[in-house]
């Protein structure tokens, strides 16, 4: 197959065509170039690297509904919080068939990588982990020991198990917590993420120390607090629309500005589906409603190119023969490709270009 049209990756957009074989690129060019060969299969559209949801809490596709009244601590905090008298009360059976819904649906939407904050100990981990098999998606799970203070002997077998742990936050996580949490991943080269100025400002040094490889929100974040954070070399996750639903955003402005590497998820799965798709529109279209834009191509990083460098495989983020993940065809006018993935990819097609869960329509 042969796709003419646009590039866009971690080497930012460009005029180009794209060979496929066998699901995967064999050669790039520079349109103009004579790229035809034969009666192969031709496409016009975009070919960008696939897209990860860089935060999720899949575990609450048990509930899909409109949220209960109240603030959003009193919906998700551990350990009596709405969605943790949910999940205790829910059969394994039950949560499994919900989290194997929620991996259908990124699948669909062409989702290569998931990292999701999953509670509920160890066993949550391998009930997340049992719901990925079978799918082309790389499910990156950040497990959360159950016993306060923290017993060393669970969060070995957490840690063996997981890809790292995903705490709370600082207001709810002592710093004794998460020194240990911090110090265990570190010894055994996994990943430690936090929740941080969620519904209230906290300061940078209460969830900086010790230093997380992820912070997730920072919705309430000044611009002095995000300086501190960049100059940490620490990674955001924001989720807008997430944020939204309890009326606050985090500063993309500022964080675009200030350069963080930022990462986009879509946090709760009994709030919103896993689209990232949705995310991006949701995320642009409301940056310019607050008189704070955005641009297209800063978003389209977020989702495309920097969780693959979050997640150490930055060949995925780059189009080219080689890489270790496929990437997608989104049949889409070659025109401003950021903007066209951002704001219309939620309408469009993705090419199927190897058989494999993501050559399904997006909704």
């Amino acid at each position: 197959m042969l796709v003419e049209g646009a590039i866009l990756d971690a080497d930012g957009p460009r005029r180009a065509y794209v060979r496929f074989r066998g699901g995967s690129v064999v050669e790039t060019g520079s349109l103009g170039t004579d790229s035809s060969r034969g009666r192969e299969r031709k496409v016009r559209g975009i070919v960008v690297p696939a897209p990860v949801n860089s935060h999720t809490h899949l575990g609450d596709a048990l509930s899909v509904r409109e949220p209960p009244p109240g603030p959003v601590a009193r919906l998700v905090r551990p350990p009596h919080g709405y969605k943790f008298r949910l999940l205790a009360a829910a059969s394994a059976e039950a949560k499994l068939r919900a989290l194997q819904g929620a991996f259908r649906r990124m699948a669909r939407d062409g989702i290569a990588a998931v990292v999701d904050f999953r509670e509920e100990g160890v066993e949550g981990v391998r009930l997340f982990q049992r719901a990925a098999r079978g799918t082309a998606i790389r499910a990156v799970v950040l497990g959360r020991p159950l016993r306060r203070p923290i017993d060393r002997r669970e969060l070995a077998e957490l840690l063996r198990v997981a890809d790292g742990v995903g705490l709370s936050s600082a207001l709810e996580e002592s710093l004794a917590t998460r020194t240990v949490v911090a110090r265990a991943c570190r010894a055994r080269g996994k990943r430690y993420g936090l929740h941080a100025s969620e519904a209230r400002r906290e300061p940078p040094e209460s969830y900086l120390e010790p230093r997380p490889d992820l912070l997730v929100h920072l919705a309430k974040a000044r611009r002095s607090d995000l300086e501190v954070v960049r100059d940490a070399r620490v990674a955001v996750a924001v989720c807008p629309r997430s944020n939204a639903l309890f009326g606050r955003q985090p500063d993309l402005e500022s964080m675009e500005r200030l350069g963080l590497t930022v990462l986009l998820g879509t946090d709760n799965a009994m709030f919103h589906a896993p689209s990232i798709w949705r995310e991006l529109e949701f995320a642009y279209v409301g940056s310019r409603l607050r008189h704070r834009p955005v641009s297209a191509a800063f978003l389209a990083r977020s989702a495309l190119v920097e969780p693959w460098r979050w997640l150490r495989l930055p060949g995925a983020a780059r189009v080219g023969p080689g890489m270790p993940v496929p990437p997608l065809v989104l049949r889409l006018p070659p025109e401003d490709p950021a903007y066209q993935v951002v704001t219309r990819t939620t309408e469009h097609l993705i090419v199927p270009v190897a058989p494999r869960p993501a050559e399904r329509r997006v909704r």
